[in-house]
């Protein structure tokens, strides 16, 4: 087994993603969840039955009960130092389901660091007081050196990715890969689909999640749809040529809606420009789903987003039942609460509950 406490920090910084992978597998209190890599489709299947479980307990009271007495001893620091409703209030709900008692930072102005504290200090002092740190921030790759931070301390309690950069945010990844296994629980599964991603693809740290976890399933089809200057990085081009996966990348979003099982828009990440109006130099206009898209889709086809949206999907388009991105959202909820039990080994007694009451 892979530990952070065996490797310095500058050897672990030139690991690629997958060699990294190992040191966030490990079970137990110290289980990190950091990157997309770390989950192959075991642990992806395991997390989706667990949710799924949770989420069927929790409808009654006595469930939500049981739920909420496993984890009640324990605390959570939500760290969100960048901008974020759904992801925060995922967390928070999730960490609700579980009985946990949360402390929140949510605008660094408020903390020490507005005195001039290091981000890593302040991670060591939420480390004292809490025993899990939920963060997110703007800055790529400080999970990862928080994760390694803390292993190697006295309090290696684990940390939780909530979206880190331009890079990686694996939970919603997790989230959308939960929501694909529930769209088509009836029709195979995964395995086979065709997912067509749209929009602002360069800059969306969901879809290189997501695209890395499509990998772990068997002749997933990948189509990138996006302006020249917004397609997606070299580097997921790279990752899916080397898995063997068939992918191609297109400005013509009308032509790829047909045979599409899944379309997952997002908006454009303006927030990442470097000078201003950078964005608008992208014409958009064309990656936008409305009634006019809805109408040359599959009847079994489903609408993601990872939200919040601006113009890319129409409302009118949330009243058909392929639009699930509202379920989708919802879903994140249950997933992260699966990652939590998880971590704190609480998943087998969820499992007995659920078999116990036939759940």
């Amino acid at each position: 087994m892979s530990l952070l406490t065996d490797i310095s920090w500058e050897s672990f910084q030139k690991l690629t993603l997958c060699e990294k992978a190992p040191y966030f597998r490990s079970n137990g209190h110290e289980g990190h969840v950091i990157i997309a890599q770390q989950f192959d489709r075991e642990r992806l299947d395991a997390l989706g039955n667990l949710a799924t479980r949770i989420r069927r307990i929790a409808k009654s009271h006595e469930g939500l009960d049981f739920l909420q007495s496993l984890l009640s001893h324990r605390r959570a620091m939500l760290y969100f130092s960048q901008p974020s409703t759904r992801t925060f209030l995922s967390f928070l709900a999730a960490c609700e389901i579980l009985g946990l008692k949360t402390g929140e930072v949510r605008d660094a102005s408020t903390s020490s660091e507005f005195k001039g504290e290091s981000q890593e200090d302040s991670v060591r002092t939420f480390s004292s007081y809490f025993d899990l740190i939920v963060m997110r921030s703007k800055i790529g790759g400080l999970a990862e050196r928080m994760a390694w931070l803390l292993s190697n301390s006295e309090r290696p309690v684990p940390i939780l990715n909530a979206g880190s950069g331009k890079d990686q945010h694996p939970t919603q990844a997790v989230l959308d890969i939960y929501t694909l296994q529930r769209s088509f629980e009836k029709s195979g599964g995964i395995d086979g689909k065709r997912v067509v991603f749209v929009g602002d693809l360069l800059r969306g740290r969901t879809v290189r999640s997501l695209s890395f976890l499509l990998t772990q399933y068997r002749d997933v089809e990948q189509v990138f749809v996006a302006p020249p200057q917004l397609q997606v990085a070299e580097d997921i081009q790279a990752m899916l040529t080397s898995a063997g996966v068939q992918f191609s990348l297109t400005d013509d979003f009308q032509s790829q809606i047909p045979d599409a099982d899944a379309i997952y828009m997002t908006r454009v990440q303006d927030e990442w420009d470097t000078q201003q109006g950078e964005s608008e130099k992208a014409d958009i206009s064309k990656f936008c789903l409305g009634m006019d898209e809805l109408a040359l889709m599959k009847p079994a086809s489903v609408i993601m987003h990872p939200l919040p949206r601006r113009e890319e999907i129409a409302v009118e388009v949330d009243h058909d039942p392929r639009a699930v991105y509202w379920r989708q959202m919802r879903n994140g909820m249950w997933v992260r609460a699966a990652m939590i039990a998880t971590i704190f080994e609480k998943h087998k007694r969820i499992e007995a509950y659920a078999n116990e009451h036939a759940v």
